[in-house]
């Protein structure tokens, strides 16, 4: 009976009213969205919508008295079930401002995070002189090269990485493939390449593999030399090698990214614009060693 009198004397001054409880739940909401306290709050949204019901159909007047003090209650209740939210959002709110209050996103992509993995990996590798080989599938499936290893559908961290890498394992004489962010397998087995690319014929078995895997497909790879720790990476059939762990964040992140849906739309002179990006980091490569030889001489 009460919902029908409000219902019923209810005014268009009452709007900005009921907009603003709507933007306070809509802001619980969000702050609250994709955190542990969802179910809690969802059971505690149920329990009092029954409790509403029964309270304005039923006319109990025992009930109804129950129901006002449990709502005393709960003023002081939820504050308490979730402090750590609020002082997730109170903190946030101190660092960021208003602005960012109810911003869900993170500090670092996924995309940023696979490649401080795999730089963090590769620096660690480079030191210990440990052989790797490290693919990073784009647009082009690199399905039935998966399919030749181990799958592990693992996320990508530096650990991981180093243990797959240990000489002494059953996973390191093959390559990692990483797609969507994630370790599809490990000790895949990678086509090598035909030769007519090769500017070193010194070059090992895998750096062969690595420059194979980016003749037949846009797969991104990064090659760590057994012999001499050397960090390389292998795209479109060409190879930059002599890098560091920062020269190689900085490739990865021009080269790579998972945005699939941006790239299937993409202008046709994507194509072209994405092959001269790389053939001006090859010069530049090529001129950076070219430089190192005259010093050296």
């Amino acid at each position: 009976m009460r919902l029908i009198w409000t219902l019923q004397t209810f005014r268009w001054s009452d709007v900005p009213d009921v907009l603003v409880v709507a933007a306070i739940i809509f802001a619980v909401g969000l702050m609250m969205r994709g955190t542990q306290a969802v179910p809690l709050l969802r059971g505690t949204l149920v329990v009092i919508l029954v409790i509403g019901f029964f309270a304005s159909i039923l006319d109990w007047v025992a009930f109804r008295w129950l129901l006002n003090n449990l709502v005393t209650a709960a003023v002081v209740a939820i504050p308490i079930i979730f402090q750590p939210e609020l002082r997730r959002a109170l903190e946030r709110v101190g660092r960021t401002g208003l602005s960012n209050l109810f911003s869900r996103a993170p500090t670092y992509t996924a995309d940023e995070q696979v490649i401080d993995a795999i730089c963090a990996a590769a620096a660690r590798l480079s030191e210990r002189r440990h052989g790797a080989l490290i693919v990073l599938e784009r647009n082009d499936s690199l399905e039935e090269f998966i399919k030749t290893g181990v799958p592990l559908n693992a996320e990508v961290s530096p650990q991981l990485l180093l243990t797959v890498f240990w000489p002494k394992t059953e996973l390191h004489d093959g390559a990692v493939i990483i797609r969507d962010g994630r370790v599809a397998s490990a000790a895949s087995v990678l086509p090598l390449s035909s030769g007519r690319q090769l500017t070193d014929r010194k070059l090992g078995t895998r750096h062969r593999a690595g420059l194979g895997i980016s003749e037949v497909s846009d797969g991104l790879c990064v090659i760590i030399s057994e012999e001499t720790g050397r960090i390389s990476v292998a795209n479109r059939g060409r190879m930059i090698r002599r890098l560091d762990a920062n020269r190689l964040r900085t490739i990865l992140s021009a080269f790579y990214t998972n945005d699939r849906p941006e790239e299937a739309h993409a202008w046709p002179w994507t194509a072209l614009i994405n092959r001269a990006r790389d053939e001006i980091a090859r010069l530049r490569q090529d001129r950076d060693d070219t430089g190192r030889g005259r010093k050296a001489a």
